[in-house]
């Protein structure tokens, strides 16, 4: 059964220092801490560079234009996989401190999906991966089998279960074709759904943990993502159009569970109550005609992307807003 009634975070948090970051997610999110993600540190540690230290006998590094494909390990996949390292460990002595060590929590790790780290990375002649279907079938491939050792040690390490989360921002531009090329002449045609669906559940089936797909993109392509292994789908909720309602409905009605974004990611002075970003979450389950215990069932409540972005202070108080958003959903759903 899909969790329901809690809060996570996206991934990404201001700053340098893993320990301190740790230290706050897990004190914030106790139902749900992550895998916190610094990309202030530079190049490997943003989204990119980390799922890139997951990859099994594929190696990359930096070009001007981003990440490529090389014969050998760069300084970049290095860097990753140090930055990797050293969070795990951070999120471990801060798992321990808080005494969560066989309690039967949950941890979630993320990783940037296939079609996204396709999209973005660049084979050694400079086109994307994602132009190569040989390519981006190994791609998937190392990623399926990086991710499930990923998933395994961390499971290990803190005595935990552990839900995975994939990123995949550019999966609309995939299927609408407009990912552009290497020239302005040269285009990148719109992937098939049924191609984009298999390499997506390659990875998920390999995780060997249930899987949130996220995408705040506007309008997600959402009946894809119903069809596809996930257990859960994420969403910004700002980023949703009129039509894409009957697609949330019929996330539900599959039994998926929906992490919905309402705090937003950036510092917003306006905000100062957990009520009033809670209620796009009920008008969207009552214009669907789902009772609102749905949300203390079915609903993780997120903020709308990462954190990366906001000021310390912000980031802070997005993850306590989000706690208590949550905690509403699940005590008290039907008197809000």
């Amino acid at each position: 059964m899909p969790l329901g009634g809690i809060a996570t975070g996206i991934g990404s948090w201001p700053g340098t220092d893993p320990r301190e970051a740790a230290t706050i997610v897990v004190g914030e999110l106790g139902d749900l801490p992550h895998i916190v993600e610094l990309p202030a540190r530079g190049v490997g540690a943003d989204m990119i560079g980390r799922a890139g230290a997951l990859l099994i006998d594929l190696h990359f590094d930096t070009t001007t234009r981003g990440y490529r494909l090389t014969a050998r390990q760069g300084n970049a996949a290095r860097r990753s996989s140090v930055f990797l390292r050293d969070d795990l460990d951070a999120l471990e002595e801060a798992w321990g401190t808080a005494g969560f060590n066989g309690l039967g929590k949950t941890v979630k790790v993320q990783t940037c999906g296939p079609l996204t780290l396709a999209a973005e990375v660049e084979l050694a002649n400079g086109h994307r991966v994602i132009t190569d279907s040989g390519a981006l079938r190994d791609f998937s491939e190392s990623l399926a089998e990086g991710l499930s050792q990923h998933v395994a040690e961390v499971a290990r390490r803190l005595d935990a279960k552990v839900l995975v989360q994939i990123d995949e921002p550019l999966l609309s531009d995939v299927l609408n074709g407009s990912l552009r090329g290497v020239t302005s002449m040269d285009s990148i045609g719109a992937m098939p759904a049924p191609d984009a669906l298999n390499f997506l559940d390659t990875v998920i089936d390999a995780a060997n943990a249930p899987v949130l797909v996220h995408n705040c993109a506007s309008s997600p392509p959402l009946e894809l993502l119903r069809r596809s292994h996930a257990s859960y789908v994420g969403i910004d909720v700002a980023q949703l159009e009129p039509a894409d309602l009957d697609g949330i409905g019929e996330l539900l009605e599959a039994g998926k569970g929906v992490a919905l974004g309402l705090v937003p990611s950036t510092d917003t002075p306006a905000v100062r109550k957990w009520r009033d970003l809670a209620e796009p979450a009920l008008q969207l389950v009552d214009r669907l005609g789902f009772p609102r215990a749905t949300l203390g069932s079915k609903v993780i409540v997120t903020p709308s992307c990462g954190l990366a972005g906001a000021s310390d202070a912000w980031a802070r108080k997005a993850l306590r807003l989000s706690t208590e958003v949550a905690r509403a959903f699940a005590e008290e759903p039907e008197s809000l």
